[in-house]
């Protein structure tokens, strides 16, 4: 399927320096000198004698092919369509659109102020899509996830705690092994100052263990888990490289978009540490994208700079309702991808036997080449990043979490 372009608002100055506007001759005529070209009194014939005539003369394009100006940035709903029609229509539409998004605002507004949150009533809302902009999709994302309690008492107390957790994994996680042996190392007490000054440059040969010998080939060696996790981490620099080349947030050599990438690849390390019968998969990044997005463009100062904590322990929720599909082991059980692909075509014949029998049965497509991709990345490869935000605000809002049942 082919994929949609990414909405200009993506795109903004807001995530790296405008380009230089285009040299385009069409662009200096605007209304005003198509009006005076198709004026017929003497008073524009007065003035016209005194313009200057460029040699040879650029003939005035008609009405209908002028370039419209492209319109100003304003303080807007970022996913609001950048493509919309100037006609009547359109702007009807437009306008019960902001409507509607305006009344389901007030109702989670009033939701989320609740001392006690009533997630049923929660659910309902998100699942008819949530409100772009006031930070209210971020908010809502991590009570469906289950990273935030319903009661709002706790909120402060749960988030302090997952984020200095969050804190600790990377400290431990994301160390190289000379550091580690020289934190070791460090705590060990040191007989005199010449020790202690030693102990500030490089390690001496007989102060390494046979265990913590880079050849050291000891399952509990720190660098041979090293070595191991070596390729996994390249795997995931090259992804994340990858990840939506066309959008400046996450792409770019902007110091904002390689803040964004490393956060990314801190995240995926992470979790392929901690989820040694995982690891990592290739995809994963695309799953990740959407909640980082979300969490990093929160209004909320606090919540901005704690996003990557946060969406580390909503992109682990969100993998456990599913993570049996990146299980290749477990590919022809009843919890793992071809089980769950099965399901989804015995749903398929069951609503629109039609369709199913044209797939299946005409032209004999194997599920699999189509639905492998929407289960397991979720449907974000299907369509442009603003419409896949709405499609999550639905699957999150299942109780029963975002797989095929």
């Amino acid at each position: 399927m082919v994929k949609k372009r990414v909405p200009d608002w993506l795109n903004s100055s807001l995530w790296s320096p405008p380009p230089p506007p285009p040299q385009d001759p069409v662009s200096r005529y605007d209304s005003k000198s198509s009006a005076t070209t198709e004026s017929a009194s003497s008073s524009t014939a007065a003035a016209a004698n005194d313009v200057v005539v460029l040699d040879p003369p650029v003939p005035v394009p008609p009405p209908s092919l002028i370039r419209a100006e492209p319109p100003k940035a304003e303080l807007r709903d970022p996913l609001s369509s950048a493509d919309e029609n100037d006609n009547g229509s359109s702007a009807a539409a437009s306008n019960s659109s902001s409507a509607e998004d305006m009344s389901r605002q007030a109702q989670l507004s009033q939701e989320l102020s609740k001392k006690v949150l009533s997630m049923s009533e929660l659910r309902r809302l998100a699942s008819q899509g949530i409100p772009d902009g006031a930070g209210i999709r971020s908010t809502v994302w991590k009570l469906l996830l289950g990273y935030l309690p319903s009661d709002r008492g706790l909120w402060s107390s749960e988030l302090s705690k997952k984020r200095s957790q969050y804190k600790h994994f990377k400290d431990e996680l994301l160390m190289n092994p000379s550091e580690i042996t020289r934190k070791l190392d460090s705590s060990t007490p040191l007989g005199n100052d010449e020790s202690k000054s030693e102990s500030k440059g490089l390690l001496s040969r007989s102060e390494i263990t046979h265990g913590e010998h880079p050849l050291s080939l000891g399952k509990t060696s720190v660098w041979n888990q090293f070595f191991q996790d070596t390729e996994i981490i390249e795997q995931i620099d090259r992804d994340v490289k990858r990840t939506h080349p066309d959008m400046h947030f996450f792409s770019g050599d902007s110091l904002f978009a390689k803040s964004n990438q490393d956060a990314l690849r801190n995240i995926l390390i992470v979790f392929a540490k901690l989820n040694p019968g995982i690891r990592y998969v290739q995809g994963m990044n695309e799953i990740l994208a959407p909640l980082f997005y979300v969490f990093r463009t929160d209004p909320n100062e606090e919540n901005l700079a704690y996003a990557e904590a946060d969406t580390f322990f909503c992109f682990v929720e969100l993998l456990s309702g599913f993570r049996d599909h990146f299980c290749q082991q477990l590919d022809n059980s009843v919890v793992g991808i071809r089980s769950t692909i099965t399901k989804l075509s015995q749903l398929l014949k069951e609503h629109d036997e039609e369709l199913w029998r044209h797939l299946e049965v005409t032209t004999k497509v194997n599920p699999q080449f189509y639905a492998f991709r929407w289960i397991t990345l979720l449907l974000t490869q299907e369509f442009n990043f603003a419409d896949s935000l709405h499609i999550w605000d639905t699957l999150l809002s299942d109780p029963e979490g975002p797989q095929v049942s």
